[in-house]
């Protein structure tokens, strides 16, 4: 039976699901409206979509390394008992594997892409959602290939994730090194690897409100820019990686570790890139109100 694209809009309308999951469902039912709305409900896909709309502000932080290759990855969920759960870590550690194998750059991109079996990644997901009954959504991920060492941390079961890439031999040395600054930069949160990162806008930003500061104390203008000279090295020592006091040992930065390392090991070693993911950092939380909820039942019940 043929099908039109009127008949792939209806579909859509009807059960929420997208427009290529509608034509696929309905090239297997021949074109049967009923029966293909019936197969969107059997993939999970119709149900899916109904959860769309939700807030997934809970979830976990992944690191998955193989071959080189080190992921971090964000995917949220909607309740942390969820997010605790085995069936949604398997789900996340399934997703981080693709990733390091198909290495896409976007996360539209990753949900197009086919996995095995056939089924996009859009379409496994929608699959699991129907399986764990919330709203999964993959946030944000972070791919380093390397020659070096790949090293990740993550804390709590995923509350925070943190992946450096290091140009450097691997031994038992640079292990050590690698895994002290992967704490650290759980615990510094630093927000750039070295002062050349950050930008002439941030930097003339923050020279501007801790000029304002210095002034609002008193100081004369002509010892106010000094002031903010000094604080300004305050700000690259708490805000870049390498010039940060190592957090085991105030008298030595991140960067005094690594060439401490790098003589210990006989071998150049240097940090390549980072990236760190808190956990729902920046999304809106649901906020549960029970009465307002129960209220809303119960109209829906009068119509």
């Amino acid at each position: 039976m043929a099908f039109t694209a009127k008949d792939v809009m209806t579909l859509r309308e009807q059960t929420g699901a997208g427009m290529m999951d509608c034509k696929r469902a309905l090239v297997d039912a021949d074109g049967d409206m009923d029966k293909a709305a019936d197969l969107l409900r059997e993939r999970g896909i119709a149900k899916a979509a109904k959860k769309a709309s939700r807030i997934a502000a809970e979830g976990i932080v992944c690191a998955y390394v193989a071959n080189g290759t080190g992921v971090l990855i964000e995917v949220n969920c909607e309740s942390d008992f969820v997010a605790n759960g085995e069936k949604f870590h398997t789900v996340v550690e399934t997703i981080a594997k693709h990733v390091a194998a198909h290495k896409p750059a976007s996360v539209e991109e990753l949900l197009a892409q086919t996995m095995e079996g056939g089924k996009t990644v859009e379409l496994y997901v929608q699959e699991q959602v129907a399986v764990i009954g919330e709203k999964i959504s993959v946030r944000r991920f972070t791919v380093y290939e390397s020659k070096g060492l790949i090293e990740t941390y993550i804390h709590m079961g995923g509350t925070l994730g943190v992946m450096l890439d290091f140009d450097c031999p691997v031994n038992e040395t640079t292990k050590e090194l690698a895994h002290n600054i992967a704490l650290h930069t759980a615990f510094s949160k630093p927000q750039y690897k070295t002062a050349a990162e950050v930008s002439a806008e941030t930097l003339e930003k923050e020279k501007e409100i801790l000029k304002k500061e210095v002034l609002n104390e008193g100081k004369p203008e002509a010892i106010a820019e000094k002031i903010v000279l000094g604080k300004i090295k305050k700000f690259y020592e708490e805000n870049c990686l390498l010039d940060q006091k190592f957090v085991k040992d105030d008298k030595v930065t991140i960067s005094q570790l690594i060439a401490d390392a790098a003589k210990k090991a006989g071998a150049p070693v240097s940090l390549k890139a980072f990236c760190f993911y808190v956990m729902g950092q920046g999304l809106e939380k649901k906020n549960e109100d029970l009465s307002e909820e129960v209220a809303k039942q119960v109209e829906s019940m009068k119509k």
